[in-house]
């Protein structure tokens, strides 16, 4: 898919726009130089509701399922989820900050919210995601390369890997081998 950024809106098309109030500014001078992949899943291991949509934008109706009651007053979001037929939902412009991955570090770099860019996939650590979703992300990827110059040479890493004991997610079914010059997460993308 062609995907393209509104460098002064922070908006991708052809996204569907959904706005998560869990946002703020960036820290000033904070560049973009990371983007963590997430893995998503409302109930967990169950694909294709409103759940995730409804997490994201503090709307999660607690009575629906036991694992609600537990996480309905969190306060989380993405820049863009990345659902099981490939359809990107932007809930956060990518120059915002999206509450994302919470307690992190990368290469001693505290608060990882403070400059990457959040992309959850809708899946589960050991279920194999869909090759849309690996078409949709090359896509988006690619795509940012080309809007933010200065995000090369940028880093796309796993949830995990910014808060390993703490997330597992994309988990062990993610193949990095089908992310552009990503390798276990750790690798720069190919220029």
């Amino acid at each position: 898919m062609d995907f393209r950024v509104d460098p002064l809106t922070g908006l991708v098309a052809p996204a569907r726009q959904l706005s998560s109030p869990n946002q703020d500014e960036r820290p000033a001078g904070t560049g973009i130089d990371l983007v963590v992949i997430h893995g998503i899943s409302l109930p967990p291991g169950e694909f294709g509701g409103p759940y995730v949509e409804q997490l994201f934008t503090n709307c999660l109706p607690r009575e629906v399922h036991p694992y609600f009651e537990v996480i309905a007053d969190l306060r989380v979001s993405a820049h863009l989820l990345i659902r099981r037929d490939g359809e990107v939902v932007q809930f956060v412009p990518l120059h915002r900050r999206a509450w994302h991955a919470g307690a992190s570090c990368w290469e001693g770099r505290e608060r990882c919210n403070d400059y990457s860019i959040g992309i959850e996939l809708e899946g589960a650590d050991e279920v194999g995601y869909e090759e849309a979703q690996y078409e949709s992300l090359t896509g988006l990827l690619g795509c940012l390369q080309a809007a933010y110059p200065a995000l090369l040479p940028a880093r796309v890493v796993g949830h995990s890997d910014v808060a390993p004991g703490r997330k597992t997610d994309p988990g062990h079914a993610f193949d990095w081998g089908r992310v552009p010059g990503a390798g276990g997460g750790r690798a720069r993308w190919a220029g």
